[in-house]
């Protein structure tokens, strides 16, 4: 997916401006220079454009500050992660030497940039958007990111920078994506995958510089192997490296079939672990989790059948997940992931027959039909399997709106008891009955 990175000086509106291109307040917006810190990111889409949005940090140049030479950094991070950047101006303050450093750091990076001027509530101060030319980034787009006005215009031309990502070769190869914290052990079980040292390894968290695709021939057949990067850099402000992190895993795991979750078994479950398995899961994507450096473990503690349960009560709702131990120095269990990465990836491509869910399926949920809500019976009359990979099945009941999320739940679970649905996360849409279904 392309990158658009939202760049200005502070309080000139990015946040509000991120909400909006992804229709959701997750930024806090704040007349206050400096609230947004950390660099978050949100799908948008324009003219069949896909892209991520990252908002980032007020840029205070000057400053030496250490929360301003964070936001410094991560806005660097940013620019020379993304696809094209969109420079956003205040125009009630005019062109600011903070405008004039930004304009002279998106010049010399040479990417795509789309100079935007916030601010401009109605046409009145649309004339003062023409001062920006002298930052000679071409034509200054001006927009209200408070109420939408002329958000199109600016929007047309950034789709019109993007690479038609969406227009690719049909790539039927298994992609694995290895992600993680930083310093789990990534690229090491890429390199004994591998059987090469494709990746550099240390003990720095953050050494891979990029994420790094490499071809494995696995019993003759070719698989995408995705390390992923931890930092682009060492930075002695150590909440950049969760951060850049969390940018350079959502990529991985967009691209992959299968998404490897690999822990520390020295550390156990942390609430990034957490964090990553939800972006997994919420990407519908192939779920393996692999419990690396089992070597250090005691002797005594060397069962992962007590990992496994203290996993499985702390996430029940991951109870479908595979877990395996391995260890990327002793080359423990290691090829044990691409094993089950290859029957994730048919299980994704699993494709039910209408008339078998009918048949068992249907019959188990009319055994136990969902419970009356509001004094109205609910039933559902009829499933199908709507696409493979990842696997959506769609249900036609009397009243969608009112199934409860636990019955969605016994649901899942019925489903899952029929049919092998390891590793592999599944949908559901409730669609009145009758009613056609939506391609």
């Amino acid at each position: 997916m392309n990158i658009v990175a939202i760049v200005g000086k502070p309080n000139a509106g990015k946040s509000t401006l991120f909400n909006r291109l992804i229709s959701q307040k997750a930024a806090i917006v704040e007349p206050t220079p400096g609230v947004t810190r950390d660099r978050i990111y949100g799908e948008s889409e324009w003219n069949g454009k896909q892209f991520l949005v990252i908002d980032t940090g007020g840029l205070i140049p000057e400053s030496s500050n250490l929360i301003d030479l964070a936001i410094k950094e991560q806005v660097e991070i940013a620019i020379d992660e993304s696809d094209c950047i969109l420079f956003l101006c205040d125009a009630r303050l005019g062109i600011t030497t903070t405008d004039e450093y930004i304009a002279k750091m998106l010049r010399s990076s040479g990417k795509p940039t789309v100079l935007v001027v916030n601010k401009c509530d109605n046409v009145n101060f649309d004339n003062e958007s023409y001062e920006f030319y002298k930052l000679g980034l071409d034509t200054p787009y001006p927009i209200s990111a408070l109420n939408g006005r002329n958000t199109g215009d600016f929007l047309d031309a950034i789709a019109e920078k993007l690479s038609d990502r969406a227009l690719k070769e049909n790539d039927t190869r298994l992609k694995i994506a290895l992600v993680g914290r930083p310093n789990v052990g990534k690229s090491s079980i890429a390199n004994k995958l591998l059987g090469e040292n494709r990746s550099i390894v240390t003990d720095i968290p953050g050494t891979t510089r990029d994420a790094i695709d490499s071809v494995m021939k696995y019993y003759g057949e070719e698989t995408l192997l995705i390390d992923t990067a931890g930092l682009r850099k060492r930075s002695q402000i150590k909440e950049n490296i969760e951060m850049f992190s969390t940018l350079r895993t959502a990529r991985a795991i967009e691209r992959s079939d299968v998404s490897v979750v690999i822990l520390d078994a020295t550390r156990g479950l942390e609430e990034q672990d957490k964090k990553i398995i939800n972006q997994v899961d919420e990407a519908r994507k192939g779920i393996i989790l692999a419990v690396n450096k089992w070597d250090l473990i005691e002797k005594d503690e060397k069962t992962i059948d007590v990992f496994a349960k203290k996993f499985y009560e702390e996430m029940k709702q991951y109870s479908y997940v595979p877990l395996v131990s391995v260890s990327a120095l002793t080359k423990q269990r290691i090829t044990k992931i691409v094993e089950l990465a290859k029957q994730i990836k048919e299980r994704r491509n699993q494709r039910i027959s209408t008339s078998e869910l009918n048949k068992v399926l249907l019959a188990q949920l009319e055994a136990t039909p969902p419970p009356a809500v509001r004094g109205r019976d609910l039933r559902i009359n009829y499933i199908t399997q709507v696409k493979v990979e990842p696997p959506l099945f769609a249900f036609f009941c009397n009243h969608p709106e009112l199934i409860p999320d636990s019955y969605k739940r016994f649901i899942e679970n019925k489903l899952r008891s029929i049919y092998d649905f390891t590793g592999t996360p599944i949908s559901f849409i409730f669609r009145k009955k009758n009613k056609r279904l939506e391609k």
